[in-house]
C-alpha cells in the first residue's frame, strides 16, 4: 500500500487557499481518498501528480508514508478492494474507487456512501495459446481459470457464456485455483494455466511475458455487444456527510479526476511515466501499453443511472447477496 500526504497549501490548487492549524483542527481537516493500483489511479495519475508535486512531496517505497503538521488530502493506494472496503467500514475514507458491485453491497448494507462517477468502463480479457480459439463455440470442453467464484470477474464472464450458448456448468471447467489477478496471470504466462479472464494491467503483463498468449476475447467489446452500454465495472464514491457538508469540495475533486483521465487518454507516453514514478506498474511500455486496454473514461454517474442498473441487475438476477440482496435505491446514485 502506498500513501501519499499532500500538504495543506495544497489548497491553492483546489480549494483557493490555505487554511491555519485551528482550521485544519476539524473533522474534515484531512481529505482521504482510498484508490486501487491499476486502471482506478492509473485515471487519476496526473491529478495524484499535480498535488504531490505543488506539496513537494517525495515517495521513496510502495510503504512509504509522508507525514505532514497540516496535511490536506492524503491518497492510499491499495492493493485490493477489501482494503478500500475497510477504510469505508471505519469511515476513514471520505472518497474511494472500488468495484460497482461492492459500492453497491456497501450501500445496501447501511455503509452510506453515494456514486458519483464510472472512472473505468470494463477491463477484462480472456487471454490464452489456443490459437483454435475463434468464437464461443470454441470454448466447448474447455478449462478456463476465472479469478474468484463469486466475484465481477467470474459472474461477468458467466453471464457471457450463457448469452452465447455455453452453459457454464456443464459446455465448460472453470477452474478457480488462482485466487488473485496476479497468480493467474503469472499462471497463464508461465503455462501452467492454459487460458484465464484476467483484469487491466494483468493482461497486457501476461501478453508482455509470453508472446505466445494472445488476446481471445476483449470482454468489455462483448458486454458492449450484448447490452449496447459499456460495463459500468468501477465506481468513484463519497462517504454521504462529507458530501453534504463539503458540496463544493466534492465538485472540485470530481473536477480533477475527469481532467486528470482526459490527460492520460491524450498524452499515453507522459501518463505512463507517472504510473512508473508512483510504482503502479513497474514498466513504462506495460503501462503505455496497457492505458488504451484499461477503459478509463470518468463519466458522472447522474447521466448513467439507466446503464448502472442494467450492470447491476445482471449480478442481483444471478446471486441478488453479490449486492447486498436488493437493487440500491435511488439514492444510491447522486
Amino acid at each position: 500500500m502506498r500513501k501519499i500526504f499532500l500538504l495543506a497549501c495544497v489548497a491553492v490548487l483546489l480549494f483557493g487557499g490555505c487554511r491555519n492549524a485551528s482550521q485544519n483542527a476539524g473533522e474534515d481537516s484531512q481529505i482521504v481518498i482510498a484508490t486501487l493500483k491499476g486502471p482506478s489511479s492509473m485515471g487519476m495519475i496526473q491529478f495524484i501528480d499535480s498535488i504531490s508535486t505543488s506539496a513537494l512531496s517525495q515517495i521513496k517505497s510502495a510503504h512509504s508514508q509522508i507525514k505532514s503538521a497540516h496535511s490536506l488530502i492524503k491518497i492510499d493506494i491499495l492493493n485490493e478492494p477489501m482494503q478500500v472496503r475497510k477504510m469505508m467500514l471505519d469511515g476513514s475514507a471520505d472518497f474511494a474507487i472500488l468495484p460497482t458491485t461492492m459500492a453497491a453491497l456497501m450501500y445496501n448494507k447501511g455503509v452510506d456512501y453515494r456514486l458519483m462517477a464510472i472512472p473505468v468502463w470494463g477491463s477484462l480479457y480472456l487471454v490464452g495459446k489456443d490459437s483454435t480459439i475463434t468464437g464461443w463455440a470454441n470454448l466447448r470442453n474447455k478449462r478456463i481459470n476465472v479469478m474468484g467464484r463469486g466475484m465481477t470477474p467470474d459472474v461477468l464472464f458467466r453471464y457471457l457464456l450463457e448469452k452465447n450458448g455455453i452453459d457454464p456448468e456443464t459446455d465448460v471447467v472453470l477452474d478457480y485455483s488462482f485466487p488473485t489477478h496476479i497468480d493467474l496471470a503469472n499462471a497463464v504466462a508461465a503455462g501452467i494455466a492454459d487460458m484465464g479472464v484476467v483484469s487491466e494491467p494483468f493482461a497486457t503483463l501476461v501478453l508482455d511475458k509470453n508472446r505466445d498468449v494472445r488476446t481471445l476475447f476483449d470482454l468489455n467489446l462483448e458486454w458492449d455487444k450484448l447490452q449496447g452500454v459499456a460495463m459500468a465495472q468501477t465506481a468513484f464514491v463519497v462517504r454521504e456527510s462529507f458530501l453534504r457538508r463539503h458540496p463544493q469540495k466534492v465538485k472540485q475533486i470530481l473536477s480533477a479526476y475527469q481532467r486528470s483521465s482526459l490527460w492520460v487518454n491524450q498524452n499515453l507516453d507522459s501518463a505512463a511515466k507517472l504510473i512508473v514514478k508512483y510504482d503502479i506498474l513497474p514498466e513504462h511500455g506495460l503501462a503505455l501499453r496497457s492505458i488504451p486496454r484499461s477503459n478509463i473514461l470518468f463519466v458522472p454517474a447522474a447521466g448513467i443511472r439507466d446503464g448502472v442498473d442494467r450492470y447491476l441487475r445482471i449480478f442481483y438476477d444471478i446471486n441478488p447477496d453479490i449486492i447486498g440482496g436488493k437493487m440500491p435505491d435511488e439514492n444510491f446514485i447522486n
